[in-house]
C-alpha cells in the first residue's frame, strides 16, 4: 500500500522493450534505498511495480505490456522523471489516502496551470470511472493523493500547492497527455452499493 505522498521525482535512464514486457530503469536518490529488495513494490507515477534488479543506485522495473495499455508509462521517454514512493509500512504517518497502486484508467489532460497562484489541472475521466469520482473526494492522480475541486460531468479540476509542484511530474505534462488515476477504492465500493440498492428497489417497484 502507499499514502499518495510522493517521495521523490527521479529520472528514468533507461526503457528497454521486450516481448510482451518493457523494463525501466530508474535512478533513486540515496535515501530511497535504503534496505530496497529485489521484489519490493515501488509506486513508479502512481503504478505498483516490483524491483527486478538494483545496481547501485539503479533499479529497474518490468511493466507488462498490458500495465502499459492501461498506463501512461508507455508514453515515458528516457531523461523523463517519474513519480516515485516506497510502499508504506504500517506504522508509517499517512497524511494522503491509501493507495493500492492499481491504475484504474488514463485520463486526458484538457487544461493546466503549472505556476502560482492558482495552478491546477483539468482532467476528462472515461464516463465508466467518472461515476466514482466526486467534488472534495480523494483521487490518486500519477500516484499523488489529491481532493477533487470541482467536478462537472466527467470533467474534474485539482488545484494544485507548491509543494505538489515541486515534488511531482505535473509541470512535463500538457493538454492531450494521459494521467494515471487511481479511484478511492471505499469510494467505489459505496457507489456500487447504492447504485445495486437502486435497482432492486426500482425492479421491486415494477
Amino acid at each position: 500500500m502507499y499514502t499518495g505522498i510522493v517521495q521523490t521525482v527521479a529520472p528514468v535512464t533507461n526503457i528497454v522493450r521486450h516481448d510482451g514486457y518493457t523494463q525501466f530503469h530508474v535512478e533513486l536518490p540515496e535515501r530511497l534505498m535504503a534496505d530496497l529488495q529485489i521484489g519490493a513494490s515501488v509506486s513508479i507515477e502512481g503504478v505498483c511495480l516490483s524491483v527486478t534488479t538494483i545496481t547501485g543506485n539503479r533499479v529497474t522495473f518490468d511493466a507488462m505490456d498490458a500495465t502499459l495499455d492501461r498506463t501512461n508509462l508507455g508514453i515515458l521517454t528516457i531523461g523523463d522523471g517519474v513519480n516515485v514512493e516506497r510502499s508504506a509500512k504500517p506504522t508509517d504517518e499517512n497524511g494522503g489516502h491509501n493507495i493500492a497502486g492499481h491504475i484504474a484508467s488514463t485520463a486526458e489532460l484538457v487544461a493546466s496551470k503549472m505556476d502560482m497562484p492558482g495552478a491546477f489541472i483539468r482532467f476528462r475521466v472515461p464516463e465508466e470511472w467518472a461515476k466514482y469520482v466526486f467534488k472534495r473526494g480523494y483521487l490518486a492522480v500519477n500516484g499523488a493523493s489529491l481532493t477533487v475541486a470541482e467536478a462537472e460531468g466527467d470533467m474534474f479540476t485539482i488545484n494544485l500547492i507548491p509543494e505538489t509542484l515541486r515534488q511531482t511530474t505535473f509541470p512535463r505534462y500538457k493538454p492531450g497527455d494521459p494521467l494515471n488515476i487511481e479511484i478511492d477504492h471505499q469510494t467505489m465500493v459505496m457507489v456500487d452499493v447504492v447504485e445495486r440498492t437502486l435497482e432492486r428497489l426500482m425492479t421491486k417497484a415494477h
